[in-house]
């Protein structure tokens, strides 16, 4: 009962974070702007950090077999890959961007999907220990404030009104919880393990193709600025060494 009321209020939380996006509202988009260079550089160093000093050594502590281990990692990078091509969806960290409606609703869609995802794999993680979950729910929030930033820009700009934004965000995000729930179901008749190497797949493309070519691409000649995109990075990394069991 506690992993299930765990899962819940990750749920719930992750989805209250698409009121995050309203902030694009209220201040300045040059304000904006260089906030979610940090904010994406601090998610990629987590993502990373996550997969690589939690996640995968969770799934080995879980018995599961190198080649096993490598080939779910494997299909975990794949499955976002291909969420990305069918869906012609990305992580979306800049602002703003025009866009013609149909497509904004192809990105609540691929949030939508990519959120209920998350939810099974951070539930496998609550369920094969509550505190690898806590740290994947963390690592995987902390990419999805600047997510949800871009996403509303992007909403706004492609012509829905600030409440219908809000509104269908949120409504993507709480596909998070759908799936955690349908993983916690599922336990009960097979072995949930296997999330945990999907999961660490999924963490190392998004924070190796989406989050780092946005930070490495940036044309800012300002050293102070650039200083602080890396310190950002490394300090992600860095967090997830500390909470290392």
């Amino acid at each position: 009962m506690l992993t299930l009321n765990w899962i819940i209020v990750s749920g719930v939380s992750m989805s209250s974070i698409a009121l995050v996006g309203s902030l694009t509202l209220l201040l300045r988009q040059s304000t904006l702007e260089k906030v979610l260079k940090p904010l994406v550089a601090f998610a990629a160093g987590s993502l990373l950090g996550g997969a690589f000093f939690h996640l995968i050594p969770g799934a080995l502590k879980a018995n599961l077999s190198i080649t096993t281990i490598g080939i779910l990692i494997g299909c975990g990078f794949t499955a976002i890959l291909v969420l990305e091509q069918f869906l012609h969806w990305h992580h979306n960290h800049q602002l703003p961007i025009k866009r013609k409606e149909p497509l904004t609703y192809l990105i609540l869609i691929g949030d939508g999907l990519h959120n209920f995802l998350g939810g099974m794999v951070i539930a496998g993680a609550f369920i094969i220990d509550i505190r690898l979950g806590i740290v994947c729910w963390l690592t995987a929030a902390a990419h999805e404030v600047p997510q949800e930033l871009g996403d509303f820009a992007v909403l706004i700009h492609g012509g829905w009104s600030k409440g219908s934004a809000l509104i269908f965000n949120f409504l993507s995000g709480l596909t998070f919880l759908f799936g955690g729930l349908i993983a916690y179901i599922l336990s009960f008749q097979l072995d949930v393990s296997w999330l945990i190497p999907f999961a660490a797949g999924n963490f190392i493309y998004i924070g190796v193709s989406d989050l780092i070519p946005q930070i490495s691409k940036d044309t800012d000649i300002n050293l102070k600025n650039r200083a602080v995109t890396v310190a950002a990075f490394i300090s992600g990394i860095y967090l997830l060494v500390l909470v290392m069991p």
